[in-house]
């Protein structure tokens, strides 16, 4: 049976429910003019139903084993903070890619960074994969950050990877391996020690 909450400081994440179609919808609608230019699922007529219908799909995926699809919440409360997912699970090569996004009035707190480290986790010790990748588009600064600050290696920038709005963005390529992790978790346990 896998494990599907982990917590990490105030950070959690937990598989979808329906009862957090609602909590999706707000988070949706409120971070439409943030997430519409890199998220192909968000645009400015996200409907309540587009949230029903992506979480009666997570169930049917996460059997699957192609997606695994997370909410992102604050433990202290548990406030929908924004999703976190593995998605195009390849198991021949065993890798995945990882996806994120966080409300806007979350954003800038560290809580994607938290939610990658947490999501990392479930991939590479729950599933037992090698790599996870994170295919962010070149001109989402922000999305980069997260990226590096979860210890991801850069590896490159794919030209023309990505279409968002009908148009041809290039994307840089990070990865992330168990290695990488540990390296990450102990640059931050002697960063703490410091103080």
């Amino acid at each position: 049976m896998l494990q599907t909450d982990f917590t990490g400081g105030r950070v959690g994440i937990r598989r979808f429910r329906t009862d957090d179609i609602p909590l999706l919808f707000e988070a949706a609608r409120e971070s439409i003019n943030e997430l519409s230019a890199w998220m192909v699922w968000c645009h400015p007529g996200y409907s309540v139903a587009d949230s029903a219908s992506f979480i009666s799909g997570c169930c049917a995926e996460w059997d699957r084993g192609g997606h695994f699809s997370f909410v992102i919440h604050d433990v202290r409360d548990g406030a929908f903070l924004g999703s976190v997912g593995l998605n195009q699970v390849n198991r021949i090569h065993s890798f995945a890619n990882i996806g994120y996004w966080v409300r806007t009035s979350c954003t800038g707190q560290g809580v994607a960074a938290a939610a990658t480290r947490l999501i990392a986790q479930f991939g590479l010790q729950e599933l037992g994969l090698n790599r996870l990748e994170l295919l962010v588009p070149t001109g989402n600064q922000p999305s980069q950050r997260v990226a590096e600050k979860t210890g991801a290696k850069l590896e490159g920038v794919l030209r023309k990877r990505l279409l968002l709005q009908g148009a041809p963005h290039d994307a840089a390529l990070y990865s992330l391996v168990a290695e990488d992790l540990q390296v990450s978790t102990h640059r931050k346990l002697a960063a703490h020690q410091q103080f």
